[in-house]
């Protein structure tokens, strides 16, 4: 908490708390049955967590991306998998709070800021994962109509949640013919593929979104035609700091299990925290979690702020966070010895629910060209 405000403080005590009571205790159980937890989502929402900075006029919290970010780090020590859930919903919320009209906003936003329904965010498809812009999912006009047709991959809440927020070509090829849709469930035309079985985020289902001719009113489209592509890059820039936050939990709960587990265990008749191999290696974790932890926060100041940089900043905090958190949770493994790869040690499954954190909301190889391309172009 150094250098966080009073009122930020309480923000992340409030979220430790909920984390340590509602989350920890189910963690493992959510994880081996793939339980979506939707009333302890529902209770997050009650203490602000729905839409964290959505306006409040339409039940948002309004606070900062900052603020965003250290409430995400606090929740994701409780379930990482969860937390990177409600980041996604926030990030589809904010979108539609952002470059939605009054008249779309009074109707999506109340409702998914108390959790009411669920968000689902859809971009990737099966033939385009880092090069959206060639996406195919297309949108033809037709009155006060379009016609949807295609399919999206991957999709955190596929088939479980109420509200998705779409990229779909109305135009021709590129960025420029992108726009963006918000479909809800039960659309003629829209159905879902089998849920995915994955290595971790198992609380949260994950499935392909399919559309088959589904008809959705014009005036369910967010913004200008051709401009889904620039709606998409914005959302995903405070996607980045979300994912990144949840990273920083994950790894500062598995720094505190390896301490606790450095100071019980024994071998060769002492306690493993007398060996100054392993307290080197403590000591490295919790110094490139505090550096990691920095860079997120500055990049959240600086898209909160507007400024210039913070694109290539936010892609810089995803890249060295997520990287690095996982490298923590990974050593954390290691120090557990046998026991790490036990599933009745929490340890394995934070290193299990932040390995995709480095794949998604932009692959961290792709957030290593847009650091270059800003380089490089000067």
């Amino acid at each position: 908490s150094a250098g966080l405000t009073e009122e930020q403080k309480e923000f992340q005590k409030v979220a430790l708390d909920f984390a340590a009571k509602e989350m920890a205790p189910h963690m493992a159980e959510w994880d081996e049955k793939e339980i979506f937890p939707v009333e302890t989502m529902r209770k997050a929402a009650q203490l602000g967590f729905g839409g964290i900075y959505v306006k409040p006029d339409v039940g948002g919290s309004g606070l900062s991306r900052l603020d965003t970010s250290i409430i995400f780090e606090a929740l994701s020590t409780g379930c990482t998998s969860t937390t990177a859930y409600m980041s996604i919903h926030n990030m589809c919320v904010w979108m539609i709070d952002t470059f939605g009209n009054e008249e779309q906003r009074r109707r999506f936003c109340p409702s998914l800021c108390s959790m009411e329904k669920f968000a689902s965010y859809c971009l990737t498809e099966p033939g385009s994962g880092s090069d959206a812009a060639s996406l195919l999912t297309s949108a033809q006009r037709k009155g006060d109509t379009y016609v949807l047709n295609g399919s999206k991959a991957f999709i955190s809440g596929g088939g479980d949640t109420d509200v998705y927020v779409v990229m779909c070509r109305t135009g021709g090829p590129g960025p420029k013919g992108i726009s963006c849709l918000v479909l809800e469930k039960g659309t003629p035309g829209l159905s879902f593929g089998k849920k995915e079985k994955k290595v971790g985020w198992n609380s949260q289902p994950t499935r392909a979104v399919i559309f088959e001719d589904c008809v959705v009113p014009v005036g369910n489209r967010l913004g200008a035609e051709g401009q889904g592509f620039n709606i998409a890059m914005k959302g995903l820039n405070g996607g980045r700091i979300n994912i990144a936050s949840c990273s920083l939990g994950a790894a500062h709960a598995s720094v505190l299990l390896a301490q606790e587990h450095l100071t019980v265990r024994k071998q060769f008749g002492e306690p493993l925290a007398n060996n100054q191999y392993l307290q080197f290696r403590l000591a490295e974790m919790a110094t490139r979690l505090v550096a990691a932890r920095l860079m997120v926060r500055n990049a959240a100041r600086a898209l909160q702020e507007g400024r210039e940089d913070a694109a290539v900043l936010c892609s810089m905090a995803k890249l060295f966070a997520t990287d690095e958190c996982f490298a923590i949770c990974n050593q954390a493994l290691q120090m557990h010895g046998g026991y790490g790869y036990l599933k009745d040690y929490a340890v394995q499954q934070f290193v299990r629910d932040i390995r995709v954190h480095q794949i998604l909301e932009g692959t961290n190889e792709v957030m290593r060209m847009i650091v270059a391309r800003n380089l490089l172009q000067g």
